[in-house]
C-alpha cells in the first residue's frame, strides 16, 4: 500500500483527506493547523469566516485563554 509523509505523520494515500469535506488530498493541495489536515479552499474559508485561526477552526481565541488563566478558571 502506498503511503506519504505529511505534517510529521505517515498517511495511506487513500486516507489523506480534508478534515472538513473529506476530499482526497495531495502534498500540493493541503494545509494544516493543530494536527488537522484541510484542503486549501476550506482552510482559507474557515480562516476567513472569523478572520483568525482560533474561532474559524472552532477554538477559543488566545485572548480568552489568557483571561481564563488570569481569573484562575483554567
Amino acid at each position: 500500500m502506498e503511503r506519504l509523509f505529511a505534517n510529521q505523520q505517515v498517511f495511506h494515500i487513500s486516507c489523506f483527506r480534508c478534515s472538513y469535506c473529506n476530499s482526497k488530498l495531495s502534498l500540493g493541495t493541503y494545509a494544516s493547523l493543530r494536527g488537522n489536515i484541510y484542503c486549501k479552499p476550506h482552510f482559507n474559508q474557515l480562516f476567513k469566516s472569523k478572520g483568525n485561526y482560533d474561532e474559524g477552526f472552532g477554538h477559543k481565541q488566545h485572548k480568552e485563554l489568557w483571561a481564563e488563566k488570569d481569573s484562575g478558571s483554567l
